[in-house]
């Protein structure tokens, strides 16, 4: 007869192994002996082998006992269900780990990949990076609120970075941004992007600047973050109002009739 550390020696487990099978109800526990001691049997020793042999397998606890007492025909389907189950948590786990790699990636995580080439491409032409990001930031809640129009915009936005005076732009922008409201620079762009805004808008409609049809509270609440994270563009924004435009995400004429839109 085995003590209950021969006996956990034997099956390859823990002795505090044992004592939970027990508490599970999984395996017997034998009457004490004179001494006062549990002794165990050959029949412990395989039940404790076919329970260890079942949860390694990746069975869990819960249905341990059934598979024990199961027949062939039993056993078999229990098998397959759990195989079945297994399969699914391996699933959910590699959505987890693209959800981890993604995560890794940066930008990747919350935008779509076509977002995602224009802000390195922004990068790759010398955009400061805060400006990028305010840029990133902005496309967060377009893309989750209006994904099927993702395609739409990002095809806008690739237009106008194809144009040299959309680049300037945004390399006054980048080097203004540890200037100051008197930044002669900011003048420079308001005068730049006025002209280039009413050029855009007198060749191809005002509907060319003025497509994305967004709600006036998500506008103000991007307008805000752009204002709070670059001080300049609000400095900017005041000097294009006096040329006629205004808006930050939602561009319009001032003074216009019309429902405003951004140029995102």
């Amino acid at each position: 007869m085995l003590t209950i550390g021969e006996l956990a020696s034997y099956a390859g487990v823990t002795v505090r192994a044992v004592r939970h099978y027990h508490a599970k109800g999984l395996l017997s526990e034998p009457e004490r002996d004179h001494s006062g001691y549990r002794r165990y049997g050959a029949h412990a020793v395989v039940e404790l082998v076919k329970i260890r042999t079942l949860a390694e397998a990746g069975v869990p606890l819960s249905r341990v006992r059934e598979l024990l007492q199961a027949d062939e025909e039993e056993f078999a389907a229990a098998v397959a269900d759990i195989d079945e189950r297994l399969r699914a948590e391996i699933r959910e786990r590699q959505r987890h780990r693209e959800r981890i790699a993604r995560l890794a990636a940066g930008d990747s995580l919350v935008l779509p990949q076509e977002v995602v080439d224009y802000l390195d491409r922004l990068r790759a032409l010398g955009v400061d990076e805060r400006v990028v990001q305010v840029e990133r930031d902005g496309w967060i809640p377009l893309a989750a609120r209006s994904p099927e129009r993702v395609p739409e915009w990002m095809a806008r936005k690739w237009e106008h970075i194809a144009d040299p005076q959309v680049i300037d732009f945004y390399l006054t922008l980048s080097q203004a941004l540890d200037g100051t409201d008197n930044d002669s620079r900011l003048d420079e762009l308001a005068d730049k992007l006025a002209a280039y805004i009413t050029q855009m808008a007198n060749e191809q409609g005002e509907f060319y600047v003025d497509d994305t049809a967004l709600e006036p509270p998500l506008a103000e609440l991007l307008d805000t973050h752009v204002f709070d994270t670059l001080p300049p563009a609000r400095r900017l924004i005041e000097l294009l109002t006096k040329r006629g435009w205004t808006g930050w995400t939602k561009l319009e004429r001032v003074n216009s009739t019309r429902g405003a839109a951004g140029t995102r």
